[in-house]
C-alpha cells in the first residue's frame, strides 16, 4: 500500500513506524503486548495523528477529523473500537503466519469484511500517464482504517509475506518486514530491544559467572 511519498507536518511524530508497513505498524499501536499492554491509541485523536504520522492524512485533513470529532464523539468513539478490533485481526493473522499456524477461519472472515469496505472507497485514478488506486477523501471517520485493512490483504498476498517478523525480545513482539540482506534480523529497532537485550544478556552472564 502506497502512502504519501512526503510527509508534511505541523505536529512532531507521535509513533515510532519502524515496521517497514503500515498495518504492521498499527499493530503495534499495542505496545509491550506479552507483558503489560500499552494502548497507544487512547483517544480518537490518537488515531487521527497515527494517520498523520503515517502520510495517511495531511495536516488541514487531520484537523479536519479532529475538530468533527470533538463536535460528534459518540461517532469518534466507535471508529476508535473498530479501529482496536481491525487491529487484533490483522495481529491474530500475521502472528499465526510468524508461528508457522493455520490462520483461524473466522479472523480471516473478519479481516475480508474489512478489506471488501475498503475496496467500495477505492478506484483507478490516472496518474502521470498511468494509473493509481486512491481512496475517497476519509471525510467519514472510519476512513482511515481502508487503507490500513487494504495494507494487510496486499502484504498476505505479497512475495513479502514470509518476511514478516516478530521482535525477539519476549516483553515486545513488534511486527515488522525483514527487508535485510540476508533476512536475520531479530530485533524490531536495534536501540529500542536490541541493545536493551545485549545489556539483559550481558548481565545475565556476569550473574551466572559469580
Amino acid at each position: 500500500m502506497r502512502i504519501a511519498d512526503k510527509i508534511s507536518r505541523r505536529r512532531p511524530p507521535r509513533f515510532d513506524l519502524i515496521a517497514g508497513n503500515l498495518c504492521l505498524d498499527f499493530v503495534n499501536t499495542l505496545d509491550d503486548r506479552p507483558s503489560k499492554p500499552k494502548e497507544l491509541l487512547e483517544r480518537y485523536d490518537d488515531l487521527v495523528r497515527f494517520g498523520e504520522d503515517t502520510g495517511l492524512l495531511g495536516p488541514s485533513k487531520a484537523d479536519r477529523l479532529l475538530k468533527r470529532s470533538s463536535t460528534n464523539p459518540d461517532a469518534a468513539q466507535h471508529t476508535l473500537r473498530r479501529a482496536r478490533e481491525l487491529r487484533e485481526v490483522i495481529h491474530d493473522v500475521f502472528w499465526a503466519i510468524v508461528n508457522q499456524r493455520p490462520v483461524a477461519a473466522a479472523v480471516l472472515a473478519r479481516l475480508n469484511k474489512d478489506v471488501q469496505k475498503a475496496a467500495e472507497h477505492q478506484r483507478l485514478v490516472p496518474v502521470n500517464g498511468g494509473f493509481r488506486w486512491r481512496f475517497d477523501d476519509p471525510a467519514e471517520f472510519d476512513g482511515l482504517l481502508w487503507p490500513i485493512a487494504r495494507s494487510a490483504a496486499d502484504l498476505l498476498a505479497s512475495d513479502q509475506l514470509p518476511f514478516v517478523r516478530a521482535c525477539s525480545a519476549k516483553t515486545c513482539q513488534w511486527f515488522f518486514l525483514d527487508t535485510s540482506k540476508n533476512h536475520q534480523r531479530r530485533w524490531c529497532d536495534m536501540k529500542r530491544c536490541g541493545n536493551r537485550e545485549k545489556v539483559r544478556r550481558f548481565y545475565a552472564r556476569q550473574t551466572h559467572a559469580d
